[in-house]
């Protein structure tokens, strides 16, 4: 479901795009191209500052956004999904948040307050806010990081992960032409 947010504003979705009919958007976001939404995803740009002015939440060309993750901000705090990116089932992107090109983030993992640097993988069930995480750092499933003073605990990520991430990234590019495909044919 494409609808507005309390503001007026309208999704703007790039017609390559492809937007799972279950999925909801509302408000100030941006798709870019070749990206997929998947199942049960919630993407919502409506809250405001004490301006009462919104950033937008821009999704980057050809990531994925997969079953039921939710991406929401904080009184109108920017969030910023790269390309390439992979956001795996049922994570919880929460603004203020910039997450960088061809990210990996697992299965419910949660992200607040942070900024998470290009090719960085965050595997499933971690917590990361209040942050900083370099390019190509690497959080093992289950870490919980609350301060960049607790990153020199993080190991970089390892060849073996940054090819998984990006066969997720490719794969889901090419759910997006399947699925614009099947659309056509209805």
């Amino acid at each position: 479901m494409i609808r507005k947010n309390p503001s007026g504003d309208l999704p703007q979705i790039h017609e390559s795009a492809f937007v799972d009919p279950t999925a909801i958007l509302c408000g100030k976001i941006v798709v870019e191209e070749n990206v997929f939404i998947g199942p049960y995803a919630v993407i919502r740009a409506d809250e405001v500052d004490e301006r009462g002015e919104m950033e937008p939440i821009v999704i980057g060309a050809n990531s994925n956004i997969q079953d039921g993750v939710v991406i929401h901000s904080k009184s109108g705090a920017r969030v910023l999904i790269g390309r390439y990116t992979s956001i795996a089932h049922r994570s919880i992107v929460h603004g203020p948040c910039v997450v960088g090109n061809s990210v990996f983030i697992g299965f419910n993992s949660v992200l607040f307050n942070c900024e998470v640097g290009d090719r960085c993988v965050i595997r499933h069930n971690s917590v990361v806010e209040g942050c900083h995480l370099p390019p190509g750092f690497h959080v093992p499933s289950t870490t919980n990081i609350h301060s960049d003073s607790e990153l020199a605990t993080v190991p970089q990520v390892t060849a073996n992960e940054s090819d998984f991430s990006e066969d997720v990234a490719q794969t889901n590019i090419r759910l997006v032409a399947g699925y614009k495909k099947l659309s056509n044919e209805f």
